[in-house]
């Protein structure tokens, strides 16, 4: 099947919502790809994941049809354009301080005119069912997405000028890590007052800006709480906190 249309839906649709995944495990991937969610999101940066188990996951994404997002490793652009070539749909790279950051990250995934990315989308075309691979490039242009991700005061200084960038398709919110960069004394607080002013200044500067605004939800009531602000793009809990939250349930249910 084409690359999933995702698009339209993020910048005039419902809010979309994604699982994500830190864990190995393809049965689990496959579990969290069978739920209602939007899509799939595989964190790199703090997740277990290594390259086979991140390419298995997106495999498993692109056949059971479902967008695969990829949360990189800090700096790690090599990775963004593996990603893309091995079926990914979108990346999101953290601790984006500037907008040459960003505009680092636009060269790596989007084919000219608009970046530099190497052609060579073999894997992503079988996977996705393209016969002729220029057809991939065609769609990849407005099917695959770059997000540069806001959590640190610097970034929120140059957030109109990430924005503006050309090719960069929106910026995604890391609540904890902001929090700890605007508290001064290395607090966590990802709804603290000084959080949700940022957040609130993101939502909207995208939104002026027509990009995409995306943020991570540690619970379904901060994701609802996001939707109100205006988010497009909310990544839900984890893998792995689902899974200890359902065992500590199961387990006190079975004692009473």
């Amino acid at each position: 099947m084409p690359l999933p249309a995702l698009r339209q839906r993020l910048q005039n649709g419902a809010p979309v919502s994604s699982s994500w995944i830190g864990g190995t495990d393809p049965l689990i991937h496959e579990a969290f790809l069978r739920a209602d969610f939007d899509a799939i999101t595989f964190d790199v940066q703090h997740g277990l994941l290594d390259e086979t188990s991140l390419k298995l996951g997106i495999e498993r994404a692109a056949f059971l049809g479902r967008p695969a997002l990829v949360r990189l490793p800090i700096e790690d652009l090599s990775l963004a354009a593996r990603t893309l070539d091995w079926g990914a749909s979108g990346v999101i790279l953290p601790m984006v301080e500037a907008v040459e950051d960003a505009a680092r990250l636009v060269a790596a995934t989007k084919y000219p005119p608009l970046g530099q990315r190497s052609y060579g989308p073999t894997r992503t075309g079988v996977l996705h069912g393209y016969e002729d691979r220029d057809d991939y490039v065609v769609d990849a242009r407005n099917e695959t997405f770059a997000f540069a991700m806001i959590e640190t005061a610097a970034a929120l200084e140059a957030l109109n000028d990430i924005l503006a960038l050309d090719g960069l398709d929106g910026v995604f919110v890391g609540p904890s890590d902001l929090s700890i960069a605007l508290a001064g004394d290395g607090t966590r607080s990802p709804r603290g007052e000084k959080t949700e002013s940022a957040v609130r200044r993101v939502s909207e500067a995208a939104a002026s800006a027509g990009k995409i605004s995306g943020i991570y939800a540690a619970t379904p009531q901060d994701a609802a709480h996001y939707r109100s602000l205006g988010f497009r793009l909310i990544c839900i809990g984890s893998d792995l906190g689902t899974i200890q939250a359902a065992a500590n349930a199961l387990a006190k249910a079975a004692r009473e």
